[in-house]
């Protein structure tokens, strides 16, 4: 291949990591339940057998597609998670015993509730300062975070930063996390299922951080945490009242980064909201 063809070949296979693509298929079908299927060809064997064989186009003959082939047999799964509304109850359970910020992380590391943490490269808890009077929430982490493991550090972190650096604050000032703490493939947009098992974790977490102020970033997080059904244009820069199971807490909509970096006439919206984050601080000092 050409250097701009291995170029392309190696994007595509990276698409396809990221996308949580982990198993090869060929042009027949594959009888995956067969008791004795035969053994996949090792690589040299196949080098071997293809070397000196043309390459050309052809369509599978009916035959191919009635007769299923056993060529490979996928690995042993390890158990199945869960169905959800039992792994929602014993996310419930297990974020109540967290007596701590350090507690409450150890317990969603060894949480096998969510089928996110099985195609994650590790968990993604929080960022920042947890004494911090602010905090923000986002959605869930995207593949920058997942491999650091920490919150906000991808481009839309870097204009999170930048937006409090506006405002005179950085991140040793403020304490960020999501509400699922695990990245989707493919950086989707997480399942309200898969939202619903994690909900436990980031209210417990806000409880035990106890900010002054919280600020949902984007639609999604001011949705599960705030109950607001309108969109995020419409809901955004309206304070709200957040229970934390202790006290209450003064919550703001606004943007997400992500969506700026899409959108960035929208940005002077967003600097109001970070110009009310501001005001309300100063009224806490």
């Amino acid at each position: 291949m050409t250097p701009e063809q291995t170029k392309a070949a190696q994007q595509l296979l990276a698409f396809y990591v990221d996308a949580g693509v982990d198993t090869p298929l060929g042009e027949e079908a594959i009888d995956r339940f067969a008791d004795h299927p035969p053994a996949l060809p090792q690589a040299d064997e196949y080098r071997s057998a293809t070397k000196d064989t043309p390459v050309v186009s052809r369509k599978p003959s009916t035959d191919a597609i009635a007769r299923p082939a056993a060529s490979w047999r996928p690995a042993e799964a390890g158990p199945a998670p869960p169905a959800p509304d039992t792994a929602a109850m014993a996310a419930r359970e297990a974020a109540k015993s967290a007596g701590s910020l350090e507690a409450l992380r150890a317990i969603l590391a060894g949480f096998d509730g969510c089928a996110l943490k099985t195609t994650a490269t590790q968990l993604v808890f929080a960022d920042g300062n947890p004494q911090a009077q602010l905090m923000f929430v986002g959605e869930a982490p995207g593949r920058e975070e997942d491999l650091e493991g920490l919150p906000f550090v991808g481009r839309s972190g870097k204009l999170l930063d930048r937006m409090m650096a506006a405002i005179g604050l950085d991140r040793s000032k403020a304490y960020i996390a999501n509400i699922v703490p695990w990245r989707p493939p493919g950086n989707r947009t997480p399942t309200p299922q898969e939202s619903q098992i994690c909900l436990p974790f980031i209210l417990r977490q806000i409880e035990l951080a106890d900010p002054d102020i919280l600020v949902c970033l984007g639609g999604p997080s001011a949705q599960t945490l705030l109950g607001i059904k309108d969109g995020i244009r419409k809901a955004r820069g309206r304070w709200q009242a957040y229970h934390t199971g202790t006290r209450e807490i003064r919550a703001l909509a606004t943007f997400h980064p992500a969506y700026l970096l899409r959108s960035p006439l929208e940005k002077r919206l967003a600097w109001r909201d970070f110009l009310a984050i501001k005001a309300a601080l100063a009224q806490r000092i």
